[in-house]
Order: C-alpha cells, then structure tokens, then sequence
C-alpha cells in the first residue's frame, strides 16, 4: 500500500524548476505504478499550474503505457492464447480507463443472437450464412470504407460502438465469435488483405487440405475459394507461400493490429505514438530492429 500523504507531498513538488529535484520525484512516482494515478489525477483536477498539469498528464500516460507494455508481455509470453484479451490489451494503449466487460458483453450478446437461430445440423456454409445475416444484416457491421486510415478502425471497443472496421478489427471479431460457436474460423494473413479461413478439423494435420474456404468479414462475410487467393496474389505480383493461405498466430494478428495503428498515427504525423506503439511491436517480434 503507498501512503497518500506521501504520494501528495510527491506531487505537489512535480512543478518544481530544478530538474534534480523533477527527476527525482518523476521517478519516485513512477515506481508506485497504477496505484498512484488516482492521486495524479485528483492533483491534475486542482492544479492550476500549466506546467504541473502537464507533468501530471505525462506521468499518468508513463504508468499507463508501462502497464499495457507490462500485460503484452505476460500474454506473448504464456502462449498468445486468447485473442480476445490481445485485442484488449492493444485497446488499453488508448482507451486505459475503458469498462472492458462491457466489450466482453457485447461480444456474448452476438453470440448469443447466432446461437440461439443456429441449428446444429447446418453445413459449414449455412453456418456462415447465418452468421453473417446476424452479425451484418442485424446488427449492422460493415467496412468502414469512407475513412480506412482512422486509427479508431483498430480499436475494438469503438468498432463495436460504431459498427465500422477495417478488415483485421472485423475479421478479430467475426472469429472470436464463431470461435465461441464451436465454429472453426481463423485468421489468414493476407498481404494487404486480412481474411478468415473455415477449417475442415477433421483434417487438422494438413491445413492446406485443411481449409474448405474463405471468408472476407470486410465485405459482409462473402465466401470465397483458394482460387481468388492465387488469383490475388498474382496481382500483386507475389510467389506462392503457404502462410499466406493458412490459419496465422494469435501473435500475427496482434502485430498486423499494431502495425495498422502505426500507419494511422504516421499518416496522421503523431510521432510519439508511432515510437510507443514500434515498442510494443518489438515486444511481440524480439528479433526485428
């Protein structure tokens, strides 16, 4: 437990002009973690000092990021198997202070939809047509194409307000979805296109045999074939590789989420996010520069 009497003295000396002293206590309050913000923010309320508010702000952040830095490792670290608690984590980097049960609620509430008009007897194509008629006819989700490039796209509690995604955000949410199901939907990494593969689990040793087909969740779930993806990628003028038609990491997806936000924030010219967001890139992919 930290002593408030304490944390407050810290605080109120954050707008002192020596940068010993700053230092000193930046760093004193930074080492309380998450427990000093609530103090930092009552301060920030009361602080009519700019130069204190914005130290305040800063330090707030500081903690804030170190915690979602510090909740991505722990889930590369034991295994990358919810990717729904991925997806979270990266929300955290933006939205910190967000009710994330109410994202979980509103997850289980689609289920729940799909659930309850499913018949267990359908084939793997009527199940995704029943989902789709669910999750885009009822409940509204679409691609948002008129602003691709806004980093909101990336972020899922916004998606679920607003309906609207990019590929990968749609795709993360279709699949954990049917994932819930029973249903086997995985995401393909696609270059320049994020899409879902149906898996034949009776076949699970050979993916590539594996796959019955493929489902764009950008465009309200359309099913596809292996021949649109070689025909795809002919256009981009790209070489067979397998991983391009196989079910990728939970890792994979959370790094393609990051490196979209990276883009939105470059494109935006927000520096600083860039850099945070490059760290948390480097946390899931150690060995890239």
């Amino acid at each position: 437990m930290i002593n408030p009497t304490e944390v407050n003295s810290l605080i109120r000396l954050l707008d002192d002009p020596d940068a010993e002293i700053f230092g000193h206590v930046h760093q004193k309050l930074l080492s309380y973690g998450a427990e000093a913000i609530e103090y930092l923010e009552s301060a920030w309320e009361q602080a009519f000092d700019p130069i204190q508010q914005e130290r305040i702000a800063n330090l707030v952040h500081e903690i804030q990021f170190g915690t979602v830095k510090n909740d991505l490792q722990l889930w590369y670290q034991g295994g990358a198997f919810d990717l729904l608690q991925g997806i979270l984590i990266v929300n955290r980097y933006q939205y910190p202070d967000l009710d994330e049960q109410k994202v979980i609620n509103q997850i289980e509430a689609i289920k729940r939809d799909i659930w309850l008009q499913m018949n267990n007897e359908g084939s793997p194509v009527e199940q995704i047509k029943l989902m789709n008629h669910v999750f885009y006819s009822i409940h509204g989700f679409s691609g948002n194409t008129s602003n691709h490039r806004d980093p909101q796209n990336s972020y899922i509690n916004q998606v679920l307000e607003s309906k609207k995604g990019n590929q990968i955000s749609l795709a993360i949410i279709y699949s954990i979805i049917a994932q819930k199901l029973d249903i086997p939907v995985y995401g393909v990494n696609l270059p320049q296109h994020f899409i879902l593969a149906y898996m034949d689990e009776s076949r699970e040793s050979d993916f590539e045999g594996g796959i019955l087909f493929y489902i764009n969740a950008f465009n309200k779930g359309f099913i596809f074939g292996r021949r649109d993806v070689d025909m795809f990628l002919k256009q981009l003028n790209l070489k067979f590789d397998r991983q391009f038609y196989e079910p990728c990491s939970n890792t994979d997806i959370i790094k393609r989420v990051i490196r979209n936000l990276i883009s939105a924030y470059e494109h935006a010219g927000a520096s600083e996010k860039v850099d945070e967001l490059q760290e948390l890139l480097n946390i899931l992919d150690p060995l890239t520069p």
